[in-house]
């Protein structure tokens, strides 16, 4: 096999792969930004709020499961669509199989907005 051929066919794979790298190697990066900031500030003897800690940037963002779980369900949402305007094709196998991969998602962002509902009762009982 040529390797021009096999780079083509991989690059949707090393693609994934690359962004997956970047973006966990920058949440890790400006975490460890943060907690450099805070060790200084700390051997300088400052003292730091829980309001000064935020607004360096290191508070949860609670809403990011809720959005999350709310993108997964409207790909869920879009690939059953996209079957069932393929049923005239040949018969209802495009949809049952739309169907069956849209479940993977669907199923997903149904727990990330579960676990989005729970996170905001329990910061709310914490107030």
């Amino acid at each position: 096999m040529d390797v021009t051929i096999m780079m083509v066919a991989m690059s949707p794979f090393l693609m994934v792969a690359a962004i997956v790298y970047f973006s966990i190697s920058g949440g890790t990066k400006r975490r460890a930004a943060v907690l450099n900031t805070v060790e200084e500030a700390i051997r300088a003897g400052q003292q730091l709020t829980p309001a000064t800690i935020r607004a360096l940037g290191a508070k949860k963002d609670t809403g990011s499961d809720m959005k999350t779980g709310a993108i997964l369900m409207a790909v869920a949402a879009a690939i059953v669509v996209f079957g069932w305007t393929m049923t005239g094709l040949d018969d209802d196998f495009p949809q049952s199989v739309f169907n069956g991969i849209a479940a993977f998602p669907g199923f997903i962002g149904l727990v990330l907005l579960g676990f989005g509902f729970t996170a905001k009762k329990e910061d709310s009982d914490q107030d």
